[in-house]
């Protein structure tokens, strides 16, 4: 009997995290032209970033998802720079209670 052995490669990493906020996804996309919302369709706003390339839904409820990374520190860092470029663009469409209100869990699926 011949042993099969897989090979495996992680083409996309999903995480999830919280702002523990709601967001005003109508004051995001009035200060960010790039974004895409059409909530007839999806509620949720599409944030799409070129480093690292992805892609993170972000709900009104303050639930984001990043979709495309191919590794947890990528899925970190982006979910961090869009925080980031939330709080610059928007005067804060949230109030922050902390710092490191962001919280992650990932889930790798190849």
């Amino acid at each position: 009997m011949s042993t099969v052995e897989a090979e495996i490669e992680i083409v996309n990493v999903v995480a999830s995290a919280t702002l523990n906020q709601k967001i005003n996804l109508n004051a995001v996309v009035k200060r960010n032209p790039f974004v895409e919302y059409r909530p007839e369709k999806f509620l949720g706003l599409v944030f799409r970033i070129r480093k690292p390339k992805t892609a993170i839904l972000i709900f009104r409820t303050g639930k984001m998802v990043c979709t495309g990374t191919k590794s947890e520190k990528e899925a970190i860092k982006a979910v961090k720079k869009v925080v980031r470029g939330l709080k610059k663009r928007n005067n804060h469409p949230w109030q922050t209670k902390n710092k490191n209100s962001e919280h992650c869990c990932l889930m790798e699926s190849f």
